[in-house]
C-alpha cells in the first residue's frame, strides 16, 4: 500500500514535469512548443507551428497513460509512459544535434535549455515510479461448496422433506434404490432370532433348585465313611 502511494506520487510528478517541459526553453531560447511533431522525423526547421501540432502531443499522451496507470495501479502503463517521454526527448536531441552540428550545455554557446532537463527528469521519474509501485495484489478466489441440486434446500442444509438428512425409506421396508423383487434386508444384531409370532419355540429348562432338601455329605475320596475320621490313624506307631 505504501509503495503504491509513493509510486503514484512519483508518477504524477514525472508526468507533470514532462507536460510542462515543452513550455520552457529547449535550445538557444527556443521553446519546445515551437518545434513541429514532424520535425522529429524529417529534421529540425525554423518553421513555426501551433500547440496542437507541436511536440506537446507525445508528452500529453504520456501524461494520460500515467493517469490511467496510477488509477489501475499498473506498473506496465507507468513504465510505458516513461519510455515515451524519454524516447521523444532523445529523438529530439538527435535531430537537433544533426541540425546544429553539436549539442552543448552552457559554456557561452547556444545549448540545451531547462525544458530538455525537465523532460528527461520526468521520464526518469516515471521509470522510478514503475519500479517503486507494487502493483495490484493477485485476487484470491475462495473455495465454494457445491450446492444441493436435488431440490429445494431447508434451513439446516437438508431437503425439506427429510430434515434429518437421510434419504426417504420405502414403506414396504425396502431400502432406497432397491428393486421391489428382493426381500428386505435383515436388521438387528441377530438376524436368526425368532420373532414374537413364530410357532416354533426354543426348548426351555427349569432352573436348578437350591435348598429343596437336607444337605447330603460329600463322599470321601479316600474311602472313609461319613462317621469316620480319615486322619484317625495318624500319630500311631506300627
Amino acid at each position: 500500500m505504501v509503495r503504491n502511494v509513493i509510486g503514484s506520487v512519483l508518477a504524477l510528478a514525472g508526468a507533470a514535469a514532462a507536460v510542462c517541459s515543452p513550455f520552457r526553453a529547449w535550445y538557444d531560447g527556443r521553446q519546445g512548443i515551437d518545434y513541429r511533431i514532424q520535425d522529429l522525423f524529417g529534421g529540425i526547421t525554423d518553421a513555426q507551428t501551433e500547440i496542437m501540432s507541436s511536440i506537446v502531443l507525445p508528452y500529453a499522451f504520456a501524461a494520460l497513460v500515467t493517469l490511467l496507470g496510477v488509477a489501475l495501479r499498473s506498473r506496465l502503463l507507468v513504465a510505458l509512459a516513461g519510455l515515451v517521454v524519454l524516447g521523444f526527448t532523445v529523438l529530439w536531441m538527435v535531430r537537433q544535434g544533426q541540425a546544429a552540428g553539436y549539442l552543448a550545455v552552457g559554456g557561452g554557446l547556444p545549448g540545451l535549455g531547462e525544458g530538455v532537463a525537465a523532460a528527461l527528469g520526468g521520464g526518469f521519474l516515471l521509470l522510478l515510479a514503475a519500479v517503486v509501485m507494487r502493483g495490484r495484489a493477485p485476487r484470491v478466489v475462495g473455495f465454494e461448496e457445491p450446492e444441493y441440486d436435488g431440490g429445494p434446500v431447508g434451513p439446516a442444509g437438508y431437503p425439506p422433506e427429510d430434515p434429518a438428512g437421510y434419504p426417504p425409506e420405502d414403506p414396504a421396508g425396502y431400502p432406497p434404490g432397491r428393486p421391489s423383487g428382493y426381500p428386505p434386508e435383515e436388521t438387528g444384531p441377530y438376524p436368526w432370532a425368532p420373532g414374537p409370532n413364530d410357532t416354533q419355540r426354543l426348548p426351555t429348562y427349569p432352573p436348578p433348585q437350591y435348598g429343596a432338601g437336607p444337605r447330603q455329605p460329600r463322599p470321601d475320596p479316600y474311602g472313609a465313611g461319613p462317621a469316620q475320621d480319615p486322619f484317625r490313624d495318624e500319630g500311631r506307631g506300627p
